[in-house]
């Protein structure tokens, strides 16, 4: 597909959007509003089995995302969303690098609810800080495995108050491996699907 083709074009090279220039970030936003006009899942919600799995972020407007970058002796590694409709859950997990051995990672969890065709209410639940070292990180699904079966981790684990911590979340282009979506903030999300890393 030529619109996608063009996408991916405009987004190779920005390091998820964090060296994109305003000019990049305009023919970025139009190549996605052109891929959005020919969305081949027009009800995604109802389509489990392309949504659901390992989604890599490939470039976001989020600056809140990208910020991580930004900060003296970090740099933001691989970023992962796990959709697994089954439960309404979802998984961002961002892997961060900075001195050797202090490799850290930023975890949030939430839960969702449909609201239309292409929309969920998004509710944030927990929040985990730390070092993969210490974690045992590995990949998204090693650490969604022991989130599941209860494990705590140090230094900061912690409850994120949902009435304070919610928004929406709409998949406006769903293919076999491509996904795009908009949040309530106004942010662009491409993502990639990803394959299982045990």
């Amino acid at each position: 597909m030529i619109g996608k083709t063009r996408l991916l074009e405009a987004i190779a090279g920005k390091n998820r959007g964090i060296l994109a220039s305003k000019p990049d970030q305009q023919a970025i936003l139009a190549a996605v509003a052109q891929l959005e006009d020919h969305n081949p899942t027009p009800r995604p919600l109802e389509a489990p089995e392309k949504l659901d799995g390992n989604w890599q972020l490939l470039y976001t407007t989020s600056q809140e995302l990208l910020g991580i970058d930004r900060f003296a002796l970090l740099k933001l590694g691989q970023i992962y969303q796990v959709v697994r409709t089954q439960t309404q859950e979802i998984f961002n997990i961002a892997e961060v690098y900075g001195l050797p051995y202090l490799e850290g990672l930023v975890s949030v969890s939430a839960t969702f609810e449909p609201v239309s065709e292409k929309r969920v209410d998004v509710k944030f639940r927990r929040g985990i800080l730390g070092l993969q070292r210490l974690m045992g990180y590995h990949s998204p699904e090693a650490l969604i495995e022991k989130i599941d079966a209860g494990d705590r981790f140090l230094p900061l684990d912690f409850p994120i108050n949902s009435d304070n911590q919610q928004g929406w979340l709409e998949v406006t282009y769903l293919d076999d491996d491509l996904r795009v979506g908009r949040g309530n903030e106004g942010n662009v999300f491409v993502l990639r699907k990803a394959p299982r890393l045990q």
